[in-house]
């Protein structure tokens, strides 16, 4: 059942639930971030419309950089602007950021703990028909293994624009990932969210799998939680928001009480929220993990739904990995 402290929306279940795009809660929040502090600046590069940047240029032309085509020279204007006091956002294409510029975003940014964020929009499979070069499937990987990055994927528009404003206010670097088409808005103003703290969306009475997830995949894993608790199998879903810092206190607790986790991501399995969570398990409680994600393979052209299908992300096929991991869990844990 949901969560009473999830506070989802009443139209979670119904072809009714309202969609929109994650990138749209980026634009959101870092005009309501630029207001709260006239220290917050935005950077683009030749994406501002597709980012949603032009949200923050309308109200605040002043505070606003076009880079053009440039993603390196970007990342290190904005690592000047915040070594100069400045909190700037950087926003483009996950592909070309932090794709392009991972080095100069590790170098001038990270290196130095430089108050920048960066906004990877586009980000997984859902890009859809843009194919395989526009579809970022390793951007988790790449930067949480950055020293000094944090790492937020928002599973919801509403949470994005939540993010986005909370990003403003750490004091360092963060990596926001968004993505490109609508999807189920299941949060509302009143979810928690809190940079670092998992959040507990559906509780089933007696769980044997915990599934954990990150972005807009969780909508998938709350249709898979109901199915399969009227086939009499329960489940708690974790929604993992915060990618790094992982919130190991949770993730242990939930885990003890399941015995068998299943990790979703729009990413590759390899290095992305499967891989860390994976890491903490393995150190300080070993469990039996079914990954839910692209199996090292790339994408390829096609509606958001198709690709889901084809590459095993769907409701389907997350009910199926949880009961393989229960499965597992009866074997090893009895």
């Amino acid at each position: 059942m949901i969560h009473k402290e999830a506070h989802l929306s009443d139209s979670l279940f119904t072809p009714e639930i309202s969609q929109r795009p994650t990138r749209d809660g980026y634009g959101e929040g870092i005009v309501l971030a630029g207001r709260a502090n006239p220290r917050v600046v935005a950077l683009t590069a030749d994406l501002s419309e597709s980012t949603r940047s032009n949200f923050f240029e309308k109200e605040f032309p002043d505070r606003f950089f076009e880079l053009g085509v440039a993603e390196q020279n970007m990342a290190t204007v904005a690592a000047g602007l915040a070594v100069s006091g400045k909190i700037p956002f950087i926003a483009s294409y996950a592909t070309f950021s932090p794709g392009r510029n991972w080095e100069q975003i590790r170098t001038t940014i990270s290196y130095n703990d430089a108050n920048v964020k960066i906004a990877g929009h586009h980000a997984g499979i859902s890009v859809g028909p843009d194919g395989a070069t526009h579809q970022a499937i390793e951007d988790i990987a790449t930067m949480r293994v950055m020293a000094n990055m944090r790492v937020i994927v928002p599973c919801d528009a509403i949470e994005a624009r939540k993010a986005t404003v909370a990003a403003a206010r750490i004091v360092g670097p963060v990596y926001l990932r968004f993505g490109r088409g609508k999807t189920p808005v299941f949060t509302t103003e009143k979810t928690p969210f809190v940079p670092g703290i998992a959040q507990i969306l559906w509780q089933g009475k007696k769980p044997q799998v915990v599934i954990i997830g990150c972005g807009p995949l969780l909508h998938n894993a709350l249709l898979a939680a109901k199915e399969l608790q009227k086939q009499k199998l329960e489940v708690v879903v974790l929604n993992m928001h915060t990618i790094k810092p992982l919130d190991e206190k949770t993730l242990l607790a939930v885990v003890a009480k399941c015995g068998a986790v299943v990790t979703i991501e729009e990413h590759q399995v390899m290095g992305g929220l499967g891989g860390a969570v994976a890491e903490v398990l393995a150190k300080k409680l070993p469990t039996p993990m079914e990954f839910i994600g692209m199996q090292n393979t790339f994408g390829e052209s096609g509606t958001p739904a198709q690709l889901m299908e084809k590459y095993g992300m769907d409701v389907s096929a997350i009910i199926a990995a949880v009961r393989r991991a229960a499965e597992r869990r009866i074997s090893i844990r009895g």
